[in-house]
């Protein structure tokens, strides 16, 4: 019986798994058998991570500003302040007022004190700031 050389289509198939453990250490990136391994485990590893850096960023962006709020004791906790903002519907994500947070204090007191100017105000109204810099109130409904 005469021998029959084999194709190209597994070792195409290794080669790619090759290059992409290629930076693994060990045999993790020679033997085949555990470079599939490691490939399946770090491909799993890099799914489950994107949904918890996600969470990380938030949990570090709600502490940085819940600091700055106790700090300032303008209002005493984090989940009052956002409540009222929600209410006066001034739309900041979490991101945007932990940067705010960091880089200038000041800013995140004057956000604080522009609240609770419009506490005073019906929860229908809502505040429209006009070129001048003053601040005009917009019926809803």
């Amino acid at each position: 019986m005469t021998r029959i050389r084999r194709g190209y289509i597994a070792r195409r198939r290794r080669t790619k798994m090759r290059l992409f453990s290629s930076t693994f250490r060990g045999a993790h990136s020679r033997l085949t058998r555990t470079m599939t391994q490691q490939k399946t485990r770090a491909l799993g590893s890099a799914h489950r991570d994107r949904g918890r850096k996600k969470r990380d960023f938030r949990r570090l962006w709600i502490t940085r500003i819940n600091a700055v709020i106790r700090e300032t004791k303008v209002f005493y906790s984090y989940s009052r302040f956002i409540n009222n903002l929600h209410k006066k519907q001034l739309l900041l994500n979490r991101k945007i007022l932990a940067q705010i947070a960091i880089s200038n204090r000041n800013c995140i007191s004057i956000i604080s004190n522009e609240i609770i100017h419009f506490e005073g105000k019906g929860l229908n109204e809502v505040p429209r700031r006009m070129n001048s810099g003053k601040v005009e109130y917009k019926l809803i409904g």
